[in-house]
């Protein structure tokens, strides 16, 4: 049903467990392809042992051009993207599969509803600590105890794991290389959904993946994404976040065209933003 790209940089024990858990709790077979980046930490082996579809780039390539490599690999009609350090858990793949036929057509973005250990204050996200890291995980109480935990579907998606049809990820042309290694992609990938039409961004409650939050992102020297995605759309992450995706607001139905009065003071603070920088 999906082709799951996952980019990894010498991360190889949380990607084997993710793998593990995408083979275990999937309700359908799924095609995995992961790009390994470096991989000198026996990933690269270890995707050929597997017999995992993969891509690979001798150094770091970032978030961007690992994820349009990977893509490039699809050969199921939806695509979605996923870290390497998340734990799927059972329904994940139903809940959305559910959703999806639903719908009357392929414009949408979807994500399921990650589980973190940490409040970082996302309004999108479930806190709930069942571990930091793969030494304090308590893996059996999550698959007893996931299930119970309150979360109503949710307006703004974005964030992997995110769900796009193979048509739409071509389209608008994958992740955008200019924002390698990857900050501010996600609003980016957004955006330019919304620039193709697409007005339902649906984050799914009740399909749901724990994410431990073990960050690569600490080991790159991080692209100015916040002012690169100013001087590209003309407008601040935040307007876009508040205004049109209504980021972490209960869903109700695809979302409209923002009130221009509500936009005024924002396009304001954007221009001068944009002019001092």
């Amino acid at each position: 049903m999906f082709s799951i790209v996952i980019p990894s940089w010498n991360n190889l024990t949380y990607l084997q467990l993710c793998v593990r858990s995408i083979r275990e709790h999937s309700a359908y077979p799924h095609q995995v392809i992961v790009h390994v980046n470096d991989g000198s930490d026996g990933t690269l082996a270890w995707v050929r042992e597997q017999g995992i579809d993969y891509t690979h780039s001798a150094g770091n390539a970032g978030i961007c051009i690992a994820v349009n490599g990977a893509a490039a690999l699809a050969t199921m009609d939806y695509i979605v993207y996923m870290n390497d350090d998340m734990y799927v858990l059972p329904g994940w793949d139903t809940a959305v599969i559910e959703e999806i036929r639903q719908l009357p057509d392929e414009c949408f973005l979807l994500s399921a509803t990650m589980i973190e250990p940490t409040d970082h204050g996302n309004p999108c996200v479930l806190v709930q600590n069942y571990g930091t890291d793969l030494a304090s995980f308590r893996e059996a109480e999550l698959l007893q105890q996931f299930a119970s935990l309150p979360k109503a579907d949710w307006n703004g998606s974005a964030w992997p794991p995110t769900i796009v049809h193979r048509k739409y990820w071509h389209l608008v042309g994958g992740y955008s290389i200019e924002l390698s290694p990857g900050m501010s992609s996600d609003d980016d990938f957004a955006m330019k959904m919304w620039m193709a039409g697409c007005r339902l961004f649906k984050g799914i409650g009740s399909g749901r993946v724990y994410h431990f939050q073990a960050r690569s992102t600490q080991r790159i020297v991080k692209n100015n994404g916040r002012k690169q995605f100013l001087m590209k759309w003309g407008m601040n992450q935040s307007t876009f976040n508040k205004y049109y995706l209504r980021r972490g607001t209960p869903f109700r139905g695809p979302l409209q065209e923002p009130d221009p009065s509500l936009l005024k003071a924002e396009r304001f603070r954007a221009w001068l933003k944009r002019k001092i920088v």
